[in-house]
């Protein structure tokens, strides 16, 4: 047997390399599902907003964000199947290697049969070991005798447990390609969704341009109210800062604890629960083009997240609430320090918190707006580090 093929074959088929492909195939699910999971949200907010009869801006958002997301499924599963595609290949390689291998194991072991065969005298076996010219030949012939026969043991074990490893390899093949097939069924499926939605985002974008001046108008507002937000953050910086330094252009100084909590926010980077216990972002953060009005750029300071009516906005992490405030037209806004680090939540009607008080991760803050001439519950979310905003997506966990 090629000694080249037996350490290419027992490196492929080692513990590792199946658990590392098993983990590839099993996160390639998980991603798909998660998407699928998204996608069904959103369809289930699409179908509330939709009640009111009539295109809605919010209804553009939730089509754009399903758009987003089917394009992310449908890239998943190209990758499903390029990965599938590459263990079908290495499998049917191994399957040959196998095969030949196993070829050759059947050939030396039948020659090896044949030649015990012909010398399974016993008389001649004892004559070779009696035949040594002293002692120390008379044991090094009495074991290679019986190596010669663990050998021959050692052949035929190696021979059925290429088999059974030979048809654990050909099961694996047949399963590869019947997913494949499932797969290539799903692209296709999902590409079909994706026209539809595409279909539908033209659809409501041609409505919507007949509601120009009422777009612009709500965006007008919509930006006024961010616009007192940002000032009431930054007045809180400022008065904060003048606290702890004493200058009103110094830095806010923490205390022993807040550097505790600021430092354990900032290592949970990528991993914070998000502000609401189920939503979808609908628009994201930075600067970008009006989804309708295509000469209008948007600046958003953070998130916007799309939920279900009733929902809570919730802390993202442990802190202590700094301000609580009235935006005209947005409803309330909490702020929320953690040492260096402050989150803020507006779009809400009640408040559950008040300034002073200690909050926990994931701990209710106060009940997200409903707008009912739209049927839309969106929290917008922020997060900043000293006076620099950050993006929120890049916190939150996946």
């Amino acid at each position: 047997m090629n000694i080249n093929k037996i350490i290419l074959l027992l490196i492929f088929l080692m513990p590792g390399a199946l658990l590392l492909n098993g983990q590839k195939k099993v996160e390639l699910e998980n991603k798909k599902k998660k998407t699928q999971e998204e996608i069904n949200y959103t369809n289930k907010l699409l179908k509330e907003t939709r009640e009111n009869q009539k295109s809605s801006y919010n209804n553009l958002l939730l089509i754009n964000k399903n758009i987003d997301s089917r394009r992310e499924l449908i890239e998943n599963i190209s990758t499903e199947v390029s990965y599938t595609d590459q263990r079908i290949q290495e499998t049917e390689q191994i399957i040959e290697i196998m095969q030949e291998d196993l070829e050759i194991l059947k050939e030396d072991y039948a020659e090896m049969i044949r030649v015990a065969w012909k010398n399974q005298n016993k008389y001649n076996t004892i004559m070779f070991i009696l035949a040594a010219k002293d002692f120390n030949q008379t044991y090094l012939r009495l074991k290679y005798m019986q190596q010669l026969a663990d050998f021959r043991k050692k052949q035929f074990l190696a021979i059925n447990s290429l088999k059974d490893i030979l048809e654990i390899q050909v099961q694996e093949l047949n399963d590869a390609r019947l997913n494949k097939t499932k797969l290539l069924d799903d692209e296709k499926r999902e590409e079909q969704n994706l026209r539809t939605e595409q279909e539908e985002q033209e659809k409501t974008i041609a409505k919507l341009k007949g509601q120009e001046q009422d777009l612009k108008k709500k965006l007008q507002d919509q930006q006024k109210q961010m616009a007192q937000v940002q000032r009431e953050i930054e007045k809180l910086i400022a008065e904060e800062a003048k606290r702890t330094s004493g200058s009103a252009t110094g830095k806010y100084e923490l205390t022993p604890s807040e550097k505790i909590v600021s430092t354990n926010f900032g290592n949970n980077k990528g991993k914070l629960p998000w502000p609401v216990e189920r939503g979808v972002v609908v628009l994201g953060f930075g600067k970008q083009m009006h989804p309708v009005i295509t000469s209008i750029e948007i600046d958003n300071k953070g998130i916007d997240i799309s939920t279900t009516e009733g929902s809570d906005a919730r802390s993202v992490f442990d802190g202590e609430v700094r301000k609580v405030f009235a935006v005209p037209g947005a409803q309330n806004a909490v702020i929320i320090r953690h040492g260096e680090y402050l989150s803020v939540y507006t779009q809400l009607d009640n408040v559950y918190v008040s300034v002073g008080e200690s909050v926990v991760a994931k701990q209710a803050i106060g009940k997200i707006h409903t707008d009912k001439t739209e049927n839309k519950t969106i929290l917008h979310f922020e997060i900043w580090k000293g006076s620099v905003v950050s993006n929120p997506s890049g916190w939150l966990a996946k």
